[in-house]
C-alpha cells in the first residue's frame, strides 16, 4: 500500500517493534474484570467500578495498534482479509455458544422475558451498543455494548490507521492519533453540554471511543518515541500518583456526568501509565499484576465476560452481594474455561491456519502472546 520509511511507521532504532509475551497484560485483564463483575453484582463502594470496561479498552486499542504497526513495518501494507478472519474466528465461536446457551436457558430462569430472541440477534450482530443507548436492548445482555463498541474499532481503525500512516511525516502518526483522541472526547462532552441522557452516551461507539484511542496513541509512542515521551518514560515513577485516583473514581454513581466529562480520561491515563511500567517488566507494578491468580483471570477473560452478566443478574435477585461477587465469579470462571477448552481452541487452531503461499512469510516475535484484547 505504502512505503512505511516515508510515513513514519517504523522505530526510529533498529531494533524491531515487536513485544514477547507479557504475563502482567493478563494480569491487568484480570483486574479490569473483578472490577466489572463488582460493578454488576452492585457492591457497595464500587459504584464507579464501570471503570473497568475503560480499562480493556485502553488495553485493547494498544495491543491492536501495536499489531497492525507491526504489520505495517514488516510489509508495508495491511492484510485486511486476514486481519477480519482472524477476529471472527476469535470473537464469534464463543459468543455464539453463549447466545444458544441464552436462548435455551434465559426463557427457564426468566419466564416474564419476551424479548430473548431478538436480544440475542441484535448482540450477535454487534449492535447491542446502539441498541442500548436508544432502544433499550438488549437487556439482559446489557454487557454486550462493550464487545459491539471493540467491534465496530475493528472494522474501522485498520483502514483509518493505514492512512494516516501513510499520510504522516516521519514520526509524526502520534500525533495524527492524538488529534482524534481530543476529537472523540470534544464530541462526547459536546452530548453532554446538549444535555443527552447518561446512557445514551456512555454505551455508544461514537461517545466511547476515547479509551480505544489512547491506548492507540500510545502504540505510535511506543513505535516513534519522541524525546519528550522517553523523558516521560524515564520520569515514571513521578507519574505512578496518578493511578492512586482510580480507586478514588470508585465513589462515582452511575449518572454522574463528571464521569463523560474528565472520570473516562483519568482512568485512560492511568491505564497508560500503568501500560508503560508493565512494559518494562519490572517493578512492583510489573510483579504485582504477574499474579498467577491475576494472569488466570486474564486468559479467561473474555470468557468471563461473556458469560458473567447473566450469571450475575440471576444470582444478585436472591443473595447478598459478597456471595453474588464470589459465585457469579466462580460460576462465570468455570463456564468460560470450559467455552475455552472445547470450541475456542478449535476455534483458535483455524484461526491460525494459514495458506501455504503465506506459510514461509516472517512473524514479528510475540504476536501470539500480545494478541488478547478485551474480547480475548
Amino acid at each position: 500500500m505504502h512505503d512505511t520509511r516515508r510515513s513514519g511507521a517504523t522505530t526510529q532504532g533498529s531494533h524491531p517493534f515487536a513485544l514477547a509475551y507479557n504475563p502482567a497484560l493478563d494480569g491487568l485483564r484480570g483486574v479490569a474484570i473483578l472490577l466489572v463483575i463488582l460493578s454488576h453484582a452492585h457492591a457497595p463502594l464500587f459504584d464507579g467500578a464501570f471503570y473497568g470496561v475503560d480499562l480493556f479498552f485502553v488495553l485493547s486499542g494498544f495491543l491492536i495498534t501495536t499489531l497492525l504497526l507491526q504489520e505495517l513495518q514488516r510489509d508495508g501494507r495491511l492484510d485486511y482479509w486476514r486481519f477480519y478472519r482472524r477476529r471472527l474466528w476469535r470473537l464469534m465461536p464463543a459468543l455464539a455458544l453463549l447466545l444458544l446457551a441464552y436462548c435455551v436457558f434465559a426463557p427457564m430462569l426468566w419466564p416474564d422475558l419476551t424479548d430473548v430472541y431478538s436480544d440475542a440477534l441484535v448482540s450477535l450482530l454487534y449492535l447491542a451498543d446502539y441498541g442500548i443507548a436508544f432502544f433499550d436492548s438488549p437487556g439482559t445482555l446489557l454487557h454486550m455494548w462493550s464487545l459491539s463498541v471493540e467491534e465496530h474499532f475493528y472494522l474501522v481503525w485498520p483502514p483509518l490507521l493505514a492512512v494516516l500512516a501513510r499520510t504522516a511525516p516521519r514520526g509524526g502518526l502520534w500525533r495524527r492519533i492524538a488529534g482524534l483522541l481530543l476529537l472523540a472526547w470534544a464530541w462526547r462532552v459536546l452530548w453532554v453540554v446538549q444535555g443527552q441522557q447518561f446512557y445514551e452516551i456512555f454505551f455508544r461507539f461514537d461517545t466511547r471511543a476515547t479509551g480505544l484511542l489512547a491506548g492507540s496513541l500510545l502504540a505510535a509512542l511506543v513505535l516513534e518515541q519522541p524525546a519528550w515521551f522517553e523523558a516521560l518514560r524515564r520520569r515514571l515513577v513521578h507519574f505512578m500518583w496518578a493511578v492512586l485516583a482510580v480507586p478514588l473514581l470508585m465513589a462515582q454513581a452511575w449518572d454522574d456526568m463528571n464521569a463523560m466529562v474528565w472520570g473516562m480520561t483519568v482512568v485512560e491515563c492511568a491505564a497508560a501509565f500503568v501500560l508503560l511500567a508493565i512494559l518494562q517488566r519490572r517493578g512492583a507494578v510489573y510483579e504485582m499484576l504477574s499474579a498467577p491468580v491475576l494472569t488466570m483471570l486474564g486468559r479467561l477473560s473474555y470468557g468471563i465476560y461473556l458469560w458473567h452478566y447473566p450469571v450475575v443478574r440471576y444470582l444478585r435477585a436472591d443473595l447478598p452481594w459478597p456471595a453474588v461477587v464470589l459465585l457469579g465469579l466462580a460460576i462465570s470462571a468455570a463456564l468460560a474455561a470450559l467455552s475455552y477448552y472445547t470450541i475456542e481452541r478449535w476455534a483458535l487452531r483455524r484461526r491460525d491456519a494459514r495458506p501455504a503461499s503465506r506459510a514461509a512469510r516472517p512473524r514479528p516475535a510475540g504476536v501470539e502472546g500480545m494478541q488478547r484484547p478485551l474480547s480475548q
